[in-house]
């Protein structure tokens, strides 16, 4: 079976596409620096010919609330196009946990756009809801860093390894569309800022992270249940401790 990742050769991509061809399939690593290019369309055509399957893993280069809307909406629709002409059997995309539920972040908004581009378009789909990432903890912290306090939201976070993550996508592209949502977690639920402060003591870090519960979390306020599911979602099977032994440290 031929799977195209759209997002090939970024951290989730990478990883996916490893462990699909281990399975025996064809895979092809789609980026602008491939040659693909979702917005433009440069290259679409040509790399989806004979797939069956379509991974969407792109992320805008730009945060920005009109240029990650456009970024999404563009993309979606592009690659919406593409699949029809191609015949593509299944698409499947990596989306967030809460996304509905944060209307006050423009990435969350766009994100949202895009899913219903995807259940408008008439292809069998599967969207991925994961919660972050482990490997955005340093980002999170730098994202509430001022001098050297860190302050952060105290709405609760179960991230997720990348591994994990990649794992379950590549699962999803093996199975049948289920034309709905699964959703994905870390192993473990704490408050965000006191995962934070846990990842820095472990990394050495003399930050001192400041418990904030109006602390905006990239733009937007959070509620203790914005970014965790309790709809029975998918567990990792990498722990906090895990992870930052054998990823954190490279």
């Amino acid at each position: 079976m031929k799977i195209v990742i759209i997002g090939g050769t970024g951290l989730i991509g990478s990883k996916t596409a490893d462990r699909i061809r281990k399975q025996g399939h064809e895979v092809i690593a789609a980026a602008p620096n491939t040659g693909v290019n979702t917005i433009t369309g440069e290259g679409l055509a040509e790399a989806l010919a004979g797939a069956s399957v379509v991974i969407d893993l792109a992320n805008s280069p730009s945060f920005e609330d009109k240029a990650v809307l456009e970024f999404f909406e563009t993309s979606g629709r592009n690659l919406a196009a593409a699949e029809k002409a191609a015949g593509v059997k299944h698409h499947i995309a990596l989306s967030i946990i809460g996304v509905d539920r944060l209307p006050d972040s423009g990435y969350m908004r766009a994100k949202v756009a895009q899913e219903k581009i995807i259940r408008d378009a008439g292809i069998p789909y599967t969207i991925v809801h994961s919660t972050q990432f482990m490997e955005f903890l340093g980002g999170i912290a730098q994202s509430g860093t001022v001098g050297d306090t860190t302050r952060l939201s105290t709405g609760f976070m179960q991230p997720i390894a990348a591994d994990d993550v990649a794992d379950f996508v590549a699962d999803a592209a093996l199975a049948a569309p289920v034309n709905g949502i699964i959703e994905i977690s870390g192993p473990e639920r704490a408050r965000l800022c006191d995962f934070v402060a846990r990842y820095l003591k472990a990394m050495g870090d003399p930050r001192k992270v400041v418990a904030d519960p109006q602390s905006h979390y990239f733009g937007t306020k959070l509620e203790d249940g914005s970014l965790v599911s309790d709809n029975n979602p998918r567990i990792g099977r990498i722990t906090f401790e895990q992870w930052f032994e054998t990823s954190a440290r490279k």
